[in-house]
């Protein structure tokens, strides 16, 4: 991932089924892919299990799978590359929201059926069209939110680091299907869907899908951990996260059903 060549206005394009990303933002899996990322500008990526799918370089569109022109949802890539390497590259207005897109079928996937909504009082969370990079998250993997929580999230941190205080990203956007992604990788280990959703929300209703909502911690403390409320990081953030916009989404007792989540935080200007 070459870091230093990584602008950060950089924008992650979004459709249903595959996501387009700058190109210098993406890990290298093989040698083969170091060659290519450095030539590329864009790589077509596949939601569902993070696949390239294809790469557009000066001399034109080169596929990485077999059959791209039978991958799910390959038009609608194709035509938001034209569009973004036109003359008008890039959005120029907010993003606006995916329609949601095979939420049913995610659900009946984990034996879950319409009624959760009702039982959890969570609502459904569309994905924007695109995000803004907003930086890198702990592990320098690219953190991706929407234009207005990304400004808010780079003033949150600056501010925190004038009083002394150093927060950490751990997570920010999810799409939906890598929301399914996180119940398959559990229930492989053995966890029941009840138990995980006590933790995660159901794909299509965590609030990490609509870019305005991240997981923060701090350094030498474990992620996603409610030990994080003893820290001096949550102590700051009780007290100024709300003048920058952020809320706490799940306190203790919350009437989702989720557990307490001290690390969670949501924009909402």
């Amino acid at each position: 991932m070459r870091t230093n060549l990584a602008p950060l206005h950089a924008r992650l394009l979004n459709t249903a089924a595959i996501e387009l990303w700058p190109a210098p933002l993406l890990r290298a899996r093989s040698n083969g892919d170091a060659r290519l990322l450095a030539r590329a500008r864009t790589v077509l990526r596949r939601k569902r299990d993070g696949r390239y799918l294809a790469a557009a370089l000066d001399a034109g569109l080169m596929p990485l799978v077999p059959r791209l022109a039978d991958e799910p949802g390959i038009d609608q890539a194709l035509d938001l590359l034209e569009t973004q390497e036109g003359p008008r590259r890039g959005p120029a207005q907010p993003p606006g929201e995916l329609p949601l897109h095979g939420l049913r079928e995610r659900l009946e996937a984990l034996g879950l059926d319409d009624g959760y909504a009702t039982r959890t009082g969570l609502e459904l969370v569309a994905e924007p069209e695109w995000l803004l990079l907003a930086g890198f998250d702990r592990y320098r993997r690219p953190l991706w939110l929407r234009p207005a929580a990304a400004r808010a999230w780079q003033a949150l941190r600056t501010a925190a680091a004038a009083d002394g205080v150093t927060l950490e990203a751990i997570s920010g956007y999810r799409s939906h299907d890598y929301q399914l992604g996180i119940f398959e990788r559990k229930l492989a280990r053995g966890q029941a869907v009840t138990q995980i959703l006590q933790v995660n929300a159901a794909p299509g209703y965590s609030e990490h899908h609509g870019g305005d909502a991240l997981d923060i911690g701090t350094p030498g403390e474990p992620p996603a951990e409610a030990s994080f409320e003893a820290t001096p990081a949550f102590a700051w953030l009780r007290a100024h996260a709300a003048a920058h916009g952020f809320a706490m989404s799940y306190p203790r007792d919350n009437p989702h059903g989720i557990v307490y989540e001290p690390w969670h935080w949501r924009f909402s200007r």
